[in-house]
Formats: C-alpha cells, structure tokens, sequence
C-alpha cells in the first residue's frame, strides 16, 4: 500500500497507538486494499466497505479479545480481520486452506464464533455477560455488532428481550444502512428512517423514545457511522455507562467504491472476480451460462403466469433466491418478511390454508433455522407448500455454516414431505411443476450453488425412476440424487471398461422410494447411493432402510457427506475430499465385490435362465 503496509497492523494495540489525524489514512488503505483483494479473490464486499471507520472505532475503545467484539452475519467482519493482524492472508481468502471469509476460532483469539447466520450475535452477548457476571468480571465489555436487516429476525427480539431487563454491560452496535441484501422493510425499518429524520430527534440532552428504551436500553444515536471522531466519542459513553446500551451507527453499505454504492441490487455484497475499478465481472469470450437459480427463477415466472393461486415467499434473499423475475412482474404476490426464516415458513403455512400454493425460497443453509415449523406448521396440517432450497450440498468457498449438507437428513423424516433432487436444467423446471402441482402436503426441491450441465436424457423411464445408462449383467445400480448424476455416468462408463455391468438410475423423487427403485435394486448384486448430503440420516441411509423393511438383500453401500463440520474450499474439491468422485465411485464398487464372479443361472437382466 501507498500510505500504510497494512501488515504492520499486526493487533488492535497498534491501532489504539495511532494518532487521530492518522485514522483517516488507515480507512483509506483498508478501504483500497479491501477492492483490490476482494475483487480479484471474490468475497463479501459492499458489506465490509460500509463498516472500515466503525470497526476501527470499536478497536481503538474495547480492548479485544479481552472485551468480546461479536459480528453478526460474519461477512462484515473483514476490517476486524485486517486489524487483528490477518492481512497477509487475504491473497488465499475462502480458498481451501486459506483464511475464511467469517470469523473463525481456530484463526485468532479475536474471533469468538464462526456460525455466519444472521441475529445470533445478541445471544452470543447475553450468554457472554452473564458469563462474566457469574466470573466476577466486573471490568469487561460484551459488544454486538448488527445490521439493520439482521435485526428483523426474531432470535434478536428474543435476546434484547432478556438482555434489557438486566443491568449487565451489553452493548449493542446497530450498523444501519437500509439494507441486508436488498433494502430493509418492515416497521422496524421505518422506525429506523424516523429516527434518522432531523426534524423528529429530541433536542440536545433530552431522552429519545425509541423502540429499544422501551425495551431497556440506553439509546445513543444516530451518529454517522463514517466518523471515526464521533463513534470513538460514543462508544467510549456507551462503555462507560455499563448497562444495556444501544448505539444507532448510520453507514452507507458500499461506501467508497462507486460501483457498490451505486448497484441497485445489493451494493455488490458478494462479488466474484470482478474489476477493481468498475465493479463488473472481468470479461470473458463467451456469456455466462444460466445457474440453477436462474433457471428457477424463470421456471417459477412461467408458472406464475399460469395459475393465479401461485405466491413465493422469501426470507430477505429475493435476488439471491431467484425470485425478482417473478417480484417485478408480479410484486403482489412475492413477499419477503426479512430475515425470519421461521416467520416465513409459517406465513407459508397460512398462505396455503387461504387457498394459494407458496413457493418458499432459502438456501437450504438457513431453512434448518425453520425446521420446528416446516414439521408442526406446514407437515402436520398436510398443507401444499413446496420449499426450494437453493445452494444444496456443498456451497464451497462460505464454508461450514453456509454448506447446504443437512436439508434432506432434516426434511426426510417429515411425515407425508417429498423431496425432489433435479439432475439438470430440464429436470429442475419438470419437477417444479409437478410439485407446485401437488396438493396433499407439502414438498422440497433442492439443487446446488453454480451452473448446471448439459441436459442429460434418460434411455428409458419406469415407476416414475429415469434410467440413465445400463448394460450389461446387473452387477451394479448407481444410484444417482440429483447433479451427481455425471459423475455417476463417468464411473459407469470405468466399470464397464472393466467387464462389470452397471445401471444408473435417478429417482427424481428422492424421497418416499419409488416402489420401482426398490425392483431395480432387487434385480442387482449391489447398490451404490451417490448423494451431496450428509451420508447421516441422508437419502441412500433411507433407501436401504427401505430395502431392509422390504426384505431385499441386496447390499447397499452409501456415498455422502462425512458427518463433519467441512471447511471452506472450491466444490469439486471438497465433494473428492469427501469421497464423492467417479474414481472414488469404482473404487467403492471393486471394494464391495463388484467384480466377482457372477450367477450365470441368471440373464443379463436379472431374471433366472
């Protein structure tokens, strides 16, 4: 850096040595070094810009880690990673071995929790404060940093509930910038727009009445959340008071950088590689090919225009869950409760008991927020909500807390719920239809983060099961749960070089089994279950189940997820760590006996001679 190398900040005691007139060139440096690092790794940025001055601020008034600062929603915890003495790692940022993109334990002492899912953070700090009342640790501070969008949930309620009927030292940091991906709505935001408006503030030295002191707290703000002076002022009041203490910090999401500022979307909150001085996504020969979220998004458009009955409901991810096509054409029937993944589920719920059919759209990361409700309030009533979960699987690059490997462990043991796993493009729209078209419970559809591949077409379908591929002598059935289907069709193809026959076969349905499945596998020596979930509880843990209530034999061997915490990583490396790749595939079959001689009193198709 010009001004300042940035890896000489090596801990917050350096930043508590600078002198005032040299913050300014520190929040310039981090702000350059953060476009040029993120735009050329990827990453969270417009979130981050939006919080440089307030972060040194917080660093230069509580002595962390001593003083617990605590993010919520870990993507704006960037800047505290640059002054706890990380910048140096920034060129390997969420790559596999890399530093992550949230806060992390095993990283630094500073760091006191790694979940990145939003309106933890105010629980985080009641449980810390009460740890340290219990300690006798009267000389510390619990601080919780909080976006406005984040405030919508419901756990945040909860925790400002119990914490401003105490007199514990909490103080909580509500960095408002109107938004979490899109702008933030609800009555809580407009209450934030009141107070930010200058006609409507209390004179000087008079009391403000606001929703938090009716809840406890002392309320301090709004201050303007770029102005290192006046938030060091206010957070060393709020330190000093010791008690439940609300400090309204009014940021600019983007701030800095034209591009974020001035993207409608989201501020560029989470880019790819893009151009560090234009914002866009560097140039390629050929257009991007459409995700698996756009082609939802176009899918559920198309179904939109043709029943009238059809709504979607979102928790604060209308663009990142691929609802905006429908949002803009049909804004009456789209909405979006915030960050309330368990609001939104049973909103759902009463959607459906109205007379329309709700397409709930999350990533499957945060539906497991809502499981209570999707089982008591949407499965239990037997009601038509279909839940499409985006980002299934392994996510890579977020990490632990954003992989999408638990949704169908969860969702397969509610009554009367099928789930659909769609191999491509064509699929994903075909079993949209069907299940916007069932009525007697509810259904799931999940699919992957990235770019789906080529269409692939069944050479014959049975029982509601497309077979893929088959040759041969029944030697194996792959059984292939959504995109694994091309990696299932490559170990084929290896097996068959072999001599050993193979059939893969995709259910579509994943769950309840197809009693058509259950002949398939009768009609095989053995089973492979090839899925992007957790192997624990997951869809091949009960296929063979089903098999054993059936009293088929036949052995079955599943492949999944560990039932681990997987780091952060590229997709394909981590499914290979994790023993799902072709190879991994042939080796498993040759393990489990797949070339040993075969019954010849039987016919290649399994029947006796």
């Amino acid at each position: 850096m010009k001004d300042r190398d940035l890896t000489a900040v090596d801990g917050p005691q350096a930043v508590r040595r600078l002198q005032a007139g040299q913050l300014e060139v520190l929040a310039k440096d981090i702000r350059t070094f953060l476009i040029e690092t993120v735009c050329a790794s990827g990453g969270h940025l417009g979130p981050n810009l939006g919080v440089v001055e307030l972060t040194i601020a917080l660093h230069r008034v509580f002595d962390s880690p001593r003083d617990a600062i605590l993010f919520d929603t870990g993507h704006q915890a960037y800047v505290h990673k640059i002054l706890t003495g990380r910048a140096a790692g920034f060129d390997r940022l969420r790559q596999a071995g890399g530093l992550s993109g949230y806060p992390s334990r095993s990283e630094s002492e500073h760091d006191w929790y790694e979940n990145s899912h939003a309106s933890a953070s105010l629980s985080y700090a009641d449980g810390l404060a009460k740890a340290n009342e219990l300690r006798g640790r009267t000389d510390r501070s619990v601080v919780a940093v909080i976006g406005d969008g984040a405030m919508t949930g419901g756990m945040a309620w909860e925790a400002l509930n119990n914490i401003g009927a105490c007199e514990r030292p909490v103080v909580v940091v509500l960095n408002d910038n109107g938004r979490s991906y899109a702008p933030t709505g609800g009555a809580l935001a407009n209450h934030l727009r009141t107070l930010k408006r200058p006609g409507d503030r209390a004179p000087t030295g008079q009391a403000v009445t606001t929703v938090f002191t009716q809840l406890g707290f002392t309320y301090l703000g709004p201050v303007d959340g770029h102005d290192i002076g006046a938030l060091q002022a206010t957070l060393e009041q709020a330190r000093s008071l010791r008690q439940p203490v609300l400090v309204h910090a009014v940021t600019v999401k983007g701030s800095g950088f034209g591009p974020a500022e001035g993207d409608e979307a989201d501020c560029l909150h989470a880019v790819g590689t893009v151009d560090a001085v234009t914002g866009r996504p560097v140039a390629t020969t050929s257009p991007p090919a459409p995700s698996w979220t756009s082609f939802f998004g176009q899918a559920l458009l198309e179904l939109a225009d043709e029943r009238e009955e059809l709504v979607a409901v979102t928790a604060a991810m209308l663009r990142p869950a691929g609802l905006y096509p429908m949002a803009v054409k049909y804004p009456d029937r789209v909405f979006d409760v915030g960050i309330a993944e368990q609001h939104a589920v049973t909103s759902a719920a009463g959607l459906a008991m109205g007379g329309f059919h709700p397409v709930v759209a999350l990533y499957s990361t945060f539906l497991t927020r809502a499981a209570d409700q999707v089982l008591m309030d949407v499965a239990l009533h037997r009601l038509p909500v279909t839940f499409v979960l985006d980002r299934a699987g392994v996510t890579g690059p977020d990490g632990a807390s954003h992989h999408g490997m638990w949704d169908a462990s969860l969702l397969g043991m509610v009554p009367g719920l099928r789930i659909a796993a769609p191999r491509d493009g064509c699929q994903l729209r075909a079993l949209l239809r069907e299940a916007t078209a069932h009525d007697e419970g509810p259904t799931a559809i999940r699919f992957p983060k990235g770019i789906p591949g080529k269409d692939i077409e069944a050479v014959r379908h049975m029982d509601g099961v497309d077979v893929l591929s088959e040759g041969g002598i029944r030697d194996v059935l792959l059984l292939s749960y959504g995109p694994m289907a091309p990696m299932c069709l490559q170990a084929a193809q290896q097996l068959t070089q072999q001599g050993i026959g193979v059939t893969v076969a995709d259910p579509r349905w994943a769950a309840p089994v197809t009693p058509g499945l259950l002949d398939l596998a009768a009609g095989h020596r053995l089973v492979i279950t090839v899925e992007d979930n957790s192997r624990a509880g997951g869809l091949g843990d009960a296929f063979a189940m089903c098999l054993r209530d059936h009293a088929i034999t036949t052995p079955v061997h599943v492949l999944g997820l560990p039932r681990a915490f997987l780091a952060h990583g590229g997709r394909e490396q981590l499914l290979t760590r994790a023993g799902l790749s072709s190879v991994q595939i042939v080796s498993t079959a040759l393990r489990a006996g797949a070339a040993k001689p075969l019954d010849h009193t039987m016919t290649p198709d399994g029947s006796p001679r």
